[in-house]
């Protein structure tokens, strides 16, 4: 595999399980199979892996269909928390709010906005065409105290779903991959966001494959926003990744050589995500 390739990931591969522990920890974004695309561990082997771990939780997500009751099964088999939600792209109706409330009455935690869908949206975003809908999944994440996560929106929609969300009381609030190509959130406007919602900062980001951003981009990102409004978070399950523990631990490792201490660790990957899901 390429990544195995890449000086700065083989050295920390190699002794991983040593220096790194992930008790109490947890990943609030990951993705499994069964999907569309090829993934590197299924619902059960994500949980079950974590659980060795000693993990507190991890969050499965799907760009195409609820995650709910998979995560139900997966957190009954494992013994360890696993939440999942739905992810408003077309194939649930978009800014569908019956998906929602369907996904709140089996036990789902996450609403993500569109994210693979966006580009096809985003003209109505803009125009205010969803206002209604909006308007009623805001209100349904707030009765069932879920968490409203932003997907794949871009900054000034960001802000102002944030400004509805506050206003419907909507109290749990992460921006995801902010530092991605399809956010593309400066750190001026981060530093607004932490205002109102946590900043999710993925590794997959990092990946050859993907963005392939610096880990010091990840790090300075955290020292000028703060580290107590970040969530560390892997977004990994792609078949040519690591499995999301190692890329946790990768992750983990990545920021500590880069001055992030283990307080501030402990802070991004244990205290905020419980504080956003329980």
């Amino acid at each position: 595999m390429k990544i195995l390739k890449e000086p700065w990931l083989q050295e920390k591969l190699i002794k991983i399980n040593e220096t790194v522990n992930l008790e109490g920890f947890v990943d609030i974004h990951l993705h499994t199979s069964p999907d569309v695309k090829p993934r590197i561990c299924n619902d059960l082997e994500a949980a079950q892996q974590a659980s060795d771990q000693g993990m507190q939780a991890i969050v499965i997500k799907s760009h195409t269909e609820p995650t709910s009751e998979r995560a139900k099964i997966a957190e009954d088999i494992s013994s360890m928390d696993v939440f999942g939600g739905v992810c408003l792209n077309n194939t649930v109706g978009g800014l569908n709010p019956r998906a929602v409330d369907d996904a709140a009455k089996m036990g789902g935690k996450f609403v993500w906005l569109p994210t693979i869908s966006f580009s096809d949206m985003e003209s109505d975003f803009t125009e205010g065409i969803y206002k209604k809908a909006l308007e009623e999944i805001l209100q349904i994440i707030s009765q069932n105290d879920m968490v409203l996560a932003t997907g794949h929106l871009k900054p000034h929609i960001i802000f102002s779903i944030l400004d509805d969300a506050r206003s419907h009381g909507v109290k749990r609030i992460v921006i995801n991959h902010p530092l991605t190509s399809v956010v593309g959130a400066t750190i001026d406007e981060q530093k607004e966001m932490t205002r109102y919602a946590f900043l999710e900062h993925c590794f997959v980001a990092c990946m050859p494959l993907h963005d392939y951003l610096s880990p010091d981009k990840v790090a300075e990102a955290i020292e000028a926003t703060g580290y107590k409004r970040c969530i560390m978070a892997t977004d990994f399950g792609q078949k040519h990744n690591p499995y999301p523990i190692n890329g946790f631990k990768l992750f983990i490792k990545s920021m500590m050589d880069r001055g992030v201490t283990q307080k501030q660790i402990n802070t991004m990957c244990s205290k905020n995500p419980k504080d956003l899901l329980y």
